[in-house]
């Protein structure tokens, strides 16, 4: 074995499987349901056959069409609505069923170790019991599972964020994953590090209409943190491929226009305080960022997340500056909207948190990591400014999100359909 070969489900834009790939995985097949998302997973990772399609209707076996080698690593975050701490938590909420689809496909598929990402959430209150049932559930089908379960704060990898997420690890024979170990950074990674280099977006009036503007200068003294999301040395790509990209755009920049009122209540707040009109948060430069959110889908107002203040500048921080502070390369392009691509970072792992899981992963497995050679080319910039239908249509799929009831995780089966499925994966 070389690099394992990794299936991410409930994908999203690829946060999780970023991880994987710079910690010596080949994520080879990625399961989205939304086409937005799905187009730009497809864009950022040219060697992964991305498929726009619902985990509830599709099979192991259909996974296992087109590629050349078996899953050895199954990874995903399902979506988190039913029982996040913000909102209502019901534990009879439809969609907390997507991880009975996670569970079915690894049941299929066997891999030799899953990996589930969630929130925090799930470890608490009536939760608990849906947690304790999934991993009886994965021992039943012959995982062995690390316990006790742990919740993993991205601040404690690298990355300069308050953002906690619970991993459940398991095996299927060999040796069961270790959590890692948190660093220790001496000073940690601060919203400083992670912005500071970066242009501001509003000396640029290209901006105003375009999320991208080309920039021929660059600052002349860099910390590490920033030269590793510039991918300035052949250690900042860590294991992962080498992307075909043009340095000098700046990209996921587009501007937002404030009021002079808003303004001015942005620059009276003091850092790492939240203003109390609008509710954003202040960075501080010197500390880390809150958590950052995905706001909205259309089925429920399409509302932007709420993003930060800067800590300099008397407006909220771009798309890209987010993705400074989620640990996302400037390589990696969103989609060219302020409302999805906020999303896209909001609902993704960090990228340095899922290295750091995966790095153990890899060293159960009994495999040391490697580079792969040669350049891997970008896709279309056409992926990333399709709009819902236009998405849809590229992927030949219904519009899923405003037609589909997302309070419905199951939409089209019944959950006695999932226990069927289950039982005869098991048998």
């Amino acid at each position: 074995m070389t690099r394992p070969t990794v299936l991410d489900v409930f994908a999203g834009v690829g946060g999780l499987g970023l991880g994987f790939e710079q910690a010596g995985f080949d994520v080879v097949a990625a399961v989205e349901i939304d086409p937005v998302h799905a187009a730009t997973h497809a864009f950022n990772f040219p060697h992964c056959r991305t498929m726009c399609v619902d985990a509830t209707e599709i099979s192991g076996t259909d996974v296992r069409r087109g590629l050349s080698a078996p899953i050895d690593v199954i990874v995903g975050g399902a979506p988190c609505q039913g029982f996040s701490m913000i909102g209502k938590r019901a534990l009879d909420d439809p969609r907390n069923q997507l991880i009975k689809h996670f569970l079915r496909l690894v049941v299929e598929l066997k891999p030799s170790v899953f990996v589930l990402e969630n929130v925090r959430g799930l470890t608490v209150g009536k939760h608990r019991q849906l947690l304790d049932e999934l991993t009886a559930e994965f021992q039943a089908a012959g995982y062995s599972v690390t316990l006790p379960w742990q919740v993993l704060n991205a601040r404690h990898y690298g990355v300069p964020q308050d953002r906690q997420r619970l991993f459940l690890l398991g095996a299927n024979g060999g040796s069961t994953p270790r959590y890692p170990m948190p660093e220790i950074l001496s000073p940690p990674t601060t919203c400083r590090d992670a912005l500071q280099d970066l242009p501001d977006a509003e000396d640029y009036d290209e901006l105003v209409s375009s999320d991208t503007v080309r920039i021929d200068t660059r600052p002349s003294e860099l910390g590490a943190y920033a030269r590793e999301m510039r991918c300035l040395s052949n250690d900042a790509w860590h294991f992962g491929y080498v992307r075909e990209w043009d340095p000098r755009l700046f990209t996921a920049s587009l501007r937002t226009a404030h009021t002079d009122v808003s303004r001015r209540r942005f620059r009276e707040t003091r850092q790492a305080a939240v203003e109390p009109i609008s509710r954003f948060y202040k960075l501080a430069a010197d500390g880390v960022s809150n958590t950052l959110r995905a706001g909205t889908d259309s089925a429920r107002g399409a509302f932007t997340s709420p993003r930060p203040i800067h800590y300099c500048y008397d407006r909220c921080i771009t798309v890209r500056e987010m993705a400074r502070l989620h640990g996302f390369p400037d390589w990696f392009r969103f989609h060219v909207t302020k409302w999805h691509g906020a999303r896209q970072i909001g609902n993704s792992v960090p990228p340095p948190l899922a290295r750091a899981v995966a790095a153990s992963v890899l060293e159960s497995l009994g495999v040391a990591p490697t580079r792969p050679n040669g350049l891997a080319p970008l896709g279309s910039t056409n992926l990333l400014s399709m709009d819902m239908t236009e998405a849809a249509a590229y992927w030949s799929v219904e519009v899923p999100i405003a037609k589909r009831d997302r309070k419905s995780g199951a939409t089209k089966r019944k959950q006695e359909d999932i226990e069927r499925d289950l039982a005869r994966a098991k048998a």
